[in-house]
């Protein structure tokens, strides 16, 4: 499972590698997310602002305690809620970026697909496809965020496990997000993703973690947007090839596991037949 994990995460770095191959994609792809960073920041900044007095009309009950309890209680209440924020915030930049930058991402994609041979004869799904995932995953995102503030309301350890949970949670969701423009060109029903997924768990994990730790960096959202990208298509060609999946436009088939070394091919041959001639007894 480690070496699953670590697998994941250095797909993310070979997308670092489409920088040298193919450098003007790649500037292309960091307007979009410029663009989602400075909208998000509009939004955020305020947040973090006014962080003490939202901890402190979070915990009214706190005011008679002394300190440093009411310090340590309102501490933990800002860190699990910024840990949400970001969470949140992670989930809207990836589905503002992918919507805004689509046919920038879309040449990425293709480009990376292209590289490694045998592209899907289809495109990477239309405009009004990017738009409603988007929407999809903005709803999973507040799901999540406010999954966050409730682990965060664990005693003694609900700040450290809530800021746990965002991370994974949020990292798991951006992978499974990112690898959908390869699927949808494929025609992949969900029940086959779904089983693309269950085999490669602690890989997408890897690639997921990977990625949202990069957006927690200051700029490395917008560094890592392209990035992310062109690794998610390589994560996507891996779990293909991991599984045996074979697709056309048409639709999908799944290679069957090939037969057992003893698995019997054909039925037995029939006796032979016994004659009634002169040699017969």
């Amino acid at each position: 499972m480690i070496r699953e994990f670590a697998a994941g995460i250095r797909t993310l770095l070979r997308g670092i590698g489409l920088w040298r191959t193919r450098p003007g994609l790649m500037v292309l792809g960091l307007i979009p997310a410029i663009i989602a960073v400075i909208v998000l920041a509009a939004l955020l900044v305020p947040l973090v602002i006014g962080m003490p007095s939202l901890s402190t009309w979070l915990t009214p009950f706190a005011d008679g305690w002394i300190e440093p309890w009411r310090g340590l209680l309102r501490a933990a209440v800002s860190l699990v809620v910024v840990a949400a924020a970001l969470a949140l915030a992670s989930v809207v930049f990836s589905a503002l970026t992918l919507t805004i930058g689509d046919p920038f991402y879309q040449r990425i994609w293709h480009a990376v697909e292209v590289d490694l041979g045998s592209p899907p004869p289809a495109d990477g799904g239309s405009f009004w496809t990017t738009l409603g995932e988007g929407l999809r995953l903005v709803l999973l995102g507040i799901l999540i965020a406010l999954s966050v503030l409730l682990i965060g309301l664990i005693p003694g350890v609900g700040g450290f496990l809530g800021a746990v949970a965002g991370v994974v949670l949020t990292g798991r969701l951006l992978a499974r997000e990112l690898t959908g423009r390869a699927f949808d060109a494929r025609d992949l029903s969900p029940l086959d993703r779904a089983a693309l997924f269950s085999g490669s768990r602690a890989r997408v994990l890897g690639f997921g973690v990977a990625t949202q730790l990069c957006f927690l960096i200051p700029g490395g959202a917008v560094a890592i947007m392209p990035v992310a990208v062109a690794g998610s298509t390589m994560l996507a060609r891996d779990m293909l090839a991991r599984t045996g999946t074979t697709a056309a436009a048409s639709g999908t088939t799944m290679t069957p596991p090939p037969p057992a070394p003893n698995a019997v091919s054909s039925p037995l041959p029939p006796p032979p037949h016994l004659g009634t001639g002169p040699g017969a007894s």
